[in-house]
């Protein structure tokens, strides 16, 4: 069975979405080294804290020429013990709730979002 093993979510101001992402999920996020080096177009990455080989999947916040933000179909949701003090801090970091936390069944509940580069993610919880 594959599983999601890396994620990216583009974005036109570096600074704006990290600070966003920092303070909505309390975390610090890295500089990483350009992956592509020379060999392809620059990228700038901040990357979110994981262990690659370890459960979940690691990602990183991307700005590259050629990949705008918000223009894309895939939803990221990062887990929460209860997702709606992540929720509760999305508006004043400059991001939009686009659906309060709502029941899922026995899968627990989800937040749905938009940052600062109009990308939307979900926030998952149990609680």
């Amino acid at each position: 069975m594959s599983k999601v093993v890396w994620f990216e979510i583009y974005v036109e101001d570096m600074d704006r979405a990290q600070q966003f992402y920092e303070t909505v999920l309390g975390v610090e996020l890295k500089d990483m080294t350009d992956p592509t080096e020379n060999d392809g177009p620059s990228m700038v990455m901040r990357g979110f804290p994981g262990d690659m080989e370890g459960y979940g999947a690691g990602g990183a916040l991307v700005k590259m020429a050629g990949f705008e933000s918000g223009k894309n179909s895939t939803l990221v949701y990062f887990g929460s013990q209860n997702c709606t003090t992540e929720e509760n801090r999305v508006v004043d970091a400059g991001g939009k709730i686009v659906q309060s936390k709502m029941a899922i069944g026995k899968h627990g509940f989800v937040t749905l979002c938009t940052d600062t580069e109009g990308n939307m993610f979900g926030l998952h919880s149990m609680e």
